[in-house]
């Protein structure tokens, strides 16, 4: 087994029908984890199980709302009844919340996206850390995001602030569990091919434009991020901690 191995470890995997979170639970039950996934949409949740399942996999599945509590409570005790315990969490489900001016954007959606993007960490933390405790040891990644954080794009505010909000979060998981083996860090992607950016990339102009913001000159695939979880889930990242890792293309440096 390589380093990068995750035989033996249970993980879950939220935001898993589509995109990055879909992406990472096929890497990861590729490389030995067990997995526990959720997401809104039950049927792309089936449909992924079996996926797993027919390459010898193992994994279980159930749809909710991150923003609310029981459900993420239920995650985790899945985890353990199912596959005896909790080592991995990918906190991934996130909303894009309003577009527009920031003046312009109501208190309900404000309060709705930040209730998926930043109330959902918490809740997936504050029941996910109980369980990996009790394994002595565990890697908490929260999927964020350079927006807000190395960059600042117009009318998002919502997302900027709730998604540098779990930076924030990050950071204090870190240094509060660390001498108890917990690891906690925040995956901030750059531009990536997923149903989430197409909602914000809407014609080809503006797709090229993207692509161009990036050193790279493109934009990511989902299963980049992917890899780049599996790094802060091993044992290859068991000194990383605190971190807001950017796999960013370049996006927030490039000035070309």
């Amino acid at each position: 087994m390589t380093a990068l191995s995750l035989y033996g470890k249970v993980a879950i995997v939220t935001g898993a029908s589509s995109g990055i979170g879909r992406e990472t639970a096929r890497l990861f039950a590729a490389e030995g984890a067990k997995l526990v996934l959720g997401a809104r949409r039950r049927a792309l949740l089936d449909e992924l199980v079996g996926e797993i399942e027919e390459k010898g996999g193992e994994a279980a599945a159930l749809d909710g709302d991150v923003a609310d509590e029981a459900y993420a409570q239920a995650l985790a005790e899945i985890a353990v009844s199912r596959f005896g315990g909790l080592d991995i969490a990918v906190n991934n489900a996130g909303a894009l919340g309003p577009m527009g001016a920031t003046a312009e954007v109501s208190r309900e959606s404000w309060d709705a996206t930040l209730a998926v993007n930043l109330t959902g960490a918490f809740l997936a933390a504050k029941h996910q850390i109980p369980a990996m405790l009790a394994r002595g040891a565990g890697s908490l990644i929260f999927v964020s995001t350079f927006v807000g954080h190395t960059a600042a794009m117009p009318q998002v505010a919502a997302y900027a602030a709730s998604k540098a909000g779990v930076i924030g979060l990050v950071k204090t998981l870190a240094v509060e569990y660390g001498p108890q083996g917990i690891r906690a860090n925040a995956l901030l992607p750059g531009g990536t091919d997923t149903p989430m950016a197409d909602e914000m990339i809407t014609t080809d102009e503006m797709r090229a434009f993207v692509r161009g913001m990036h050193a790279l000159k493109r934009i990511a695939e989902p299963e980049e991020q992917a890899r780049a979880a599996l790094f802060l889930a091993s044992d290859a990242s068991s000194f990383v901690t605190g971190s807001a890792m950017l796999v960013d293309g370049g996006v927030s440096i490039n000035k070309t």
